[in-house]
């Protein structure tokens, strides 16, 4: 069975920094784009970041120069290093991933459980 284990949350000062991770449990054919989102108390859930197969990476406005996505595909692990960290960036953060799991199927979105980020001021 196909999962995603989100992991590397935690409470941080404004201005640190936290790594989280993000590993595919279970075997699929093939894994395309993986991306971070979150989602703030009250808010809706946001892109934080993304990146292909290929490598080729997005962001959000809010993140941009302070965040930076990665992937190792020998691993199946997507990473999101968060640096210069804000309490506006406090949130629970999700990793997700547009997988085929078996070959005579189609592509499906599979979430992690969520991992809290909370930054203090």
């Amino acid at each position: 069975q196909l999962q995603l284990v989100d992991s590397g949350g935690g409470l941080v000062q404004a201005g640190g920094s936290l790594r989280l991770s993000c590993a595919v449990s279970g075997t699929a054919f093939s894994i395309n784009a993986m991306g971070w989102y979150r989602q703030a108390p009250g808010n809706q859930r946001e892109l934080v970041a993304a990146i292909t197969s290929g490598g080729s990476t997005n962001y959000a406005d809010s993140v941009k120069g302070r965040f930076t996505i990665s992937r190792d595909n020998a691993k199946n692990t997507v990473y999101l290093q968060m640096n210069s960290l804000k309490p506006e960036d406090t949130a629970v953060y999700y990793c997700k991933a547009d997988m085929v799991p078996v070959v005579t199927l189609g592509s499906y979105d599979y979430w992690g459980q969520g991992t809290q980020v909370t930054v203090s001021s």
